[in-house]
């Protein structure tokens, strides 16, 4: 018995019959939401159209359709909708829930009528663009010899999405048992993450040219998704810790700064999603990309990227600010400490680390000063500088949450780890594996 090649050439047409039978409910989809004309979707017409539009994507690229020039445009019509259709599901989803969030609190009543206005202008958009694509991705399929159903799908059949569920995202955490302690993580990083934002200068341009270099300075898709990933890992680690906790049920802030991450995070999915639409261009299959400049305006889609969703991501996060703020205050009990450096030690790179690395396990603001000046201590970069501009200096100033000063004072009492890491007491044992 020989063995058969590990890849083999399939014929265009046996590949499309396959092709015929996979696309079956994605076409009656399709005919569905075509007929629904103007009407409004919500979160639970854009599901099952990502979904869908996945499933037959990853069909296509099984067989390699991205390279081939018959099935290739009909393969990139169809991941479009799936980028549009993820970000209407996203910003539907906060549709759903915005007043459950509690987030309006925190904005003029102008701003929360600015803010439904973009929710519809975003909407609007991102429905047009995949009602083109789908008119396009039906014209293509007809020319290519695929027979879509022309039937379609109730209503009833539009369940709403169901609840994912995954395990913690603790990768990387270290185990603080302390649910204050947390809090008071949690509230720290929410900070640094608006100081994040802040850098970004956010603000509304109407210029296209002007709109679209601002974008590609602070929004790339790489960067887009660091600013998802950021307020995605917050949030999930407040689910983690917090979520259903006594304290969380005693302190009404605490569910307060959740509803601010996940109306800011969903509004950073949509962001993502759409530039990487956007980002595409030109990378595409050529007679695709063609087509696809006709069916969607992408001056359009970067006005509601920045104007629309990053803005309010923006806007939101800022406004739950004040929480972290009085939260950070609240579950932090600050204390100074004062050290002194044994006179056979120098504070040198690799003490300056471990230092480092005790106040970055517990996440809460830490100021060192040095002969009166101060740094972040938990940026190895602002220490060394700081030390080393003070050579001669024994004396050494720390302030923040009794949490890791506790740890700095019992590592300076043990020779900062210079007598082997091993004499460190147990307490420290989590800088061994620093």
């Amino acid at each position: 018995m020989s063995d058969r090649s590990l890849e083999e050439v399939i014929h265009e047409r046996e590949f499309g019959a396959l092709l015929q039978a996979r696309a079956a409910s994605f076409g009656m989809l399709c005919n569905t939401l075509l007929e629904s004309g103007s009407k409004e979707w919500s979160k639970k017409h854009y599901y099952p159209l990502a979904s869908e539009a996945e499933a037959v994507e990853s069909f296509l690229d099984d067989f390699g359709a991205q390279y081939n020039r018959t099935f290739g445009p009909l393969r990139e019509f169809i991941a479009s909708v799936r980028w549009f259709a993820l970000s209407g599901f996203s910003l539907g989803h906060l549709q759903g829930r915005f007043d459950g969030y509690g987030v309006a609190n925190a904005l003029e009543a102008d701003e929360v009528a600015d803010l439904r206005r973009s929710f519809h202008r975003a909407g609007a958009v991102i429905r047009r663009a995949t009602l083109n694509l789908l008119s396009e991705v039906q014209k293509e399929a007809k020319a290519v010899g695929i027979v879509l159903p022309s039937d379609g799908l109730h209503e009833n059949d539009f369940a709403d999405a169901f609840t994912r569920q995954r395990l913690p995202r603790n990768v990387g955490q270290e185990q603080i048992d302390d649910e204050e302690q947390r809090i008071a993580e949690i509230a720290s990083k929410y900070a640094s993450a608006c100081t994040m934002f802040a850098g970004l200068g956010v603000h509304r341009v109407t210029g296209a040219k002007e709109r679209e270099q601002y974008l590609s300075r602070v929004c790339s898709e790489e960067r887009a998704r660091v600013y998802e990933a950021t307020v995605h890992n917050l949030q999930s680690t407040y689910d983690t810790h917090v979520k259903n906790t006594v304290l969380e049920g005693r302190d009404e802030r605490l569910p307060r700064l959740r509803g601010h991450l996940s109306a800011s995070l969903h509004l950073l999915e949509s962001v993502t999603f759409l530039t990487h639409f956007v980002e595409r261009h030109g990378s595409r299959d050529e007679v695709a990309e063609r087509r696809i400049r006709t069916l969607v305006d992408r001056g359009e889609v970067q006005d509601v990227i920045l104007n629309h969703l990053l803005y309010w991501a923006d806007r939101l996060m800022r406004g739950g600010k004040p929480l972290a703020e009085a939260l950070l205050r609240q579950y932090t009990n600050v204390q100074e400490l004062i050290v002194e450096l044994p006179d056979d030690i120098k504070l040198h790179a690799r003490p300056a680390a471990l230092i480092v690395s005790i106040v970055n396990r517990y996440a809460t603001p830490v100021e060192l000063e040095v002969d009166g000046r101060r740094c972040n201590a938990s940026s190895i970069l602002d220490v060394l500088v700081t030390v080393g501009s003070h050579p001669d200096a024994r004396h050494y100033v720390f302030r923040g949450d009794e949490n890791p000063l506790r740890d700095i004072g019992l590592l300076f009492e043990h020779g900062l780890g210079e007598h082997g890491m091993d004499r460190l007491p147990a307490e420290l044992q989590y800088l061994r594996n620093a």
